[in-house]
């Protein structure tokens, strides 16, 4: 087999099935490491003949991802988050590596559309991201952070053209509780990392936050999604740090 795509779920009925229909044709397999969800995920992915549906509880980020990897039995894995979709340039991209016989590079970054409640957004820290996605398996691997976690490879990287799409958040609720879940995470990772928080931290770094990326990222260029994307990684920070304090205090 050439190409293993490799997905991590929990609860994603909002946008699995069209995950999949954009990744089915291309790949050889589909690897699913899903942590018990408890919403139609299941349902959905059994619809798809080239899914490989695998159950485990959830590791943290990193962990998961690097057990998806471990089950991928191609040559090439594309990684995938549950809600991103390549775009039909990036498809073609893709196919035309796992074609040739020596391609240049064994680990390829690939760009981001951020589409943020409805908006693709260009500034701010959200545009012009590009990260590790498509890669020979054992050429590279995810850090084991709980959260956050970071692609390792001693590899030269090359890049793909066509973009990856990640629809973000739904609404602004589902927004509010992704945050609260990827806050927790990443003040558990901090406090295993020896972070300190205080009241300094607590107060300034969500403005400093806020004034990074509304103004120094020109932010308000993206209209007024662009200030509450700004104003939403400033309540980020401010939870991370309140609940790292919080985790120092009890214990």
């Amino acid at each position: 087999m050439k190409l293993s795509v490799a997905i991590i779920t929990f609860n994603e009925e909002r946008i699995i099935e069209k995950n999949l229909s954009a990744v089915h044709n291309l790949a050889d397999e589909i690897i699913i490491v899903d942590s018990f969800s408890t919403d139609s995920t299941q349902e959905i992915c059994s619809k798809f003949p080239k899914v490989k549906f695998i159950q485990q509880k959830f590791l943290g980020f990193g962990k998961q991802k690097n057990f998806a990897i471990e089950q991928c039995q191609s040559e090439w894995i594309l990684f995938l988050d549950s809600d991103e979709i390549p775009n039909e340039e990036l498809i073609n991209s893709i196919r035309k590596i796992i074609s040739e016989p020596k391609p240049e590079f064994n680990v390829y970054n690939v760009e981001f559309n951020n589409v943020f409640l409805g908006e693709t957004l260009k500034y701010g820290g959200w545009g012009n991201i590009k990260r590790e996605r498509f890669f020979k398996k054992g050429h590279g691997k995810y850090s084991e952070d709980i959260v956050h976690e970071s692609f390792i490879t001693t590899e030269n990287k090359g890049k793909l053209k066509g973009k990856i799409n990640h629809y973000t958040y739904k609404d602004i609720y589902h927004h509010i509780e992704k945050s609260n879940k990827y806050t927790s995470m990443m003040a558990e990772k901090m406090y295993r990392n020896g972070k300190k928080s205080n009241i300094f931290k607590i107060l300034f770094k969500p403005m400093f936050q806020f004034f990074k990326s509304y103004f120094l990222r020109l932010g308000f260029l993206d209209g007024l999604v662009g200030y509450y994307a700004a104003a939403t990684a400033a309540f980020y920070t401010f939870l991370k740090y309140k609940k790292l304090h919080e985790i120092y205090k009890f214990k």
